[in-house]
């Protein structure tokens, strides 16, 4: 991973202008709200609209199936590409060639280390990781398990919001 942030809302559009980020890929469970919750977290409304206003493009990149990304997406103005396969590379491929960016020109934004973080990797793009908003709830045992095998891999530093 290129960048570590403790919250997406710490990625700021003066960061990703200094590093030449014109777009971003979104993950949304556990990034951008709760597991399976179709309101945004705390924030997120408000940093979605800041990115705008600074001209960076946004589309969602989920695994998830579209009658769980569209509520979500829709009410958002974010457009998606569900059933995404990550990390194999045709959702990043996709999802740029829907902003018209490059693979320079973009970056992902996400939480996990085997979805995410390789995904952006394979599809030569900078990950900008954030840590998961909450820890998964019991039923996604799945998730959980990677958690524990993500741990030694992930980042003990943070970019420093101070000095960006």
């Amino acid at each position: 991973m290129d960048f570590a942030f403790r919250k997406t809302v710490d990625i700021s559009p003066r960061f990703l202008k200094k590093h030449g980020i014109k777009g971003l890929i979104l993950d949304v469970d556990n990034t951008l709200t709760t597991h399976d919750n179709p309101v945004p977290a705390e924030g997120i409304r408000e940093w979605l609209d800041d990115m705008r206003k600074n001209g960076i493009k946004l589309i969602i990149v989920s695994n998830n199936h579209p009658e769980r990304v569209r509520p979500f997406a829709d009410p958002l103005g974010l457009d998606y590409v569900s059933d995404s396969g990550k990390p194999l590379k045709r959702g990043y491929r996709a999802a740029m060639k829907k902003m018209g960016l490059t693979a320079s020109e973009t970056a992902a934004v996400g939480d996990q280390l085997f979805t995410d973080v390789w995904g952006a990797n394979f599809s030569r793009i900078r990950m900008l990781y954030v840590e998961p908003i909450e820890l998964e709830p019991k039923s996604k045992r799945f998730i959980r398990f990677k958690r524990v095998l993500e741990k030694p891999f992930l980042p003990r530093k943070f970019v420093n919001l101070a000095k960006e």
